[in-house]
């Protein structure tokens, strides 16, 4: 989705003036999970470029970070933020994707 759509949503539903990266609509809990990834394709590839990451693993994070979300996680306090994170760089690092958190995980698009 383009950036104007996805700050029109992010705007709507989170109140945030601005388009994001990923959003996430639950539509329901664990272990039956239903929600829709909503991505922001500009955002998400400025992100990549930005952090010197290659697009596919950013997207990977950003898929991982979502599905988080739609299982009930957040970032609003400083450990729910670490335990969220904590788990994206587990899941990620099973794929073989370098921690997005950490300052060596910046790689190369190549």
């Amino acid at each position: 989705m383009g950036t104007a759509k996805a700050r029109k949503l992010n705007r709507d539903y989170r109140g945030q003036d601005h388009a994001t990266n990923i959003l996430t609509f639950s539509y329901g809990q664990a272990p039956g999970l239903f929600a829709d990834l909503v991505f922001c394709l500009p955002v998400m590839r400025a992100e990549a470029r930005q952090q010197n990451k290659r697009p596919d693993h950013h997207a990977a994070h950003l898929i991982v970070h979502g599905v988080l979300h739609a299982s009930g996680m957040d970032h609003q306090n400083k450990n729910d933020a670490d335990a969220m994170e904590w788990l994206e760089a587990a899941i990620l690092g099973r794929f073989r994707i370098p921690n997005p958190y950490a300052a060596s995980a910046s790689q190369n698009s190549s």
